[in-house]
């Protein structure tokens, strides 16, 4: 396979986990289950100060989720900026993908024990393109 596709794809499962992001996202505050509705009831109820500012443990949950699109997004893009330089300039898209590439796998690592086995599997499996493509790249 070429580097291009294997970063596409990359940039794919990426944009798999973002959707799928999005849909937890958005989703998280609503259960049936009475358990749950209690976590998040004190999750959103009781804020406290954190450097002049008051926030619940939700407000923090809720943010984190935001800039996670941010990262998907700004990963996407620049995973497809640098594939348009794999022919004409390696070192370039060498430089660009590495730490996008070992990122990846790490967020993998985490979602598999923080979170559940599709995130983590999908994180990791797009690192792994991507460093695969780097070193096809040459």
């Amino acid at each position: 396979m070429k580097p291009r596709l294997l970063l596409r794809i990359a940039a794919l499962c990426i944009l798999i986990h973002l959707i799928g992001h999005f849909f937890g996202h958005f989703s998280w505050k609503e259960t049936p289950d009475p358990v749950k509705q209690e976590v998040i009831r004190q999750m959103t109820g009781p804020k406290f100060e954190f450097m002049g500012v008051m926030r619940s443990m939700g407000d923090y949950f809720e943010g984190y989720g935001l800039i996670l699109f941010v990262v998907f997004g700004m990963s996407i893009a620049l995973i497809l900026s640098a594939a348009r330089y794999c022919d004409s300039n390696h070192d370039i898209a060498r430089k660009v993908l590495t730490p996008i590439g070992i990122g990846y796998v790490a967020m993998g690592a985490i979602e598999f024990v923080y979170f559940f086995p599709f995130a983590g599997s999908i994180s990791l499996v797009a690192g792994l393109l991507i460093i695969l493509a780097i070193f096809l790249n040459g």
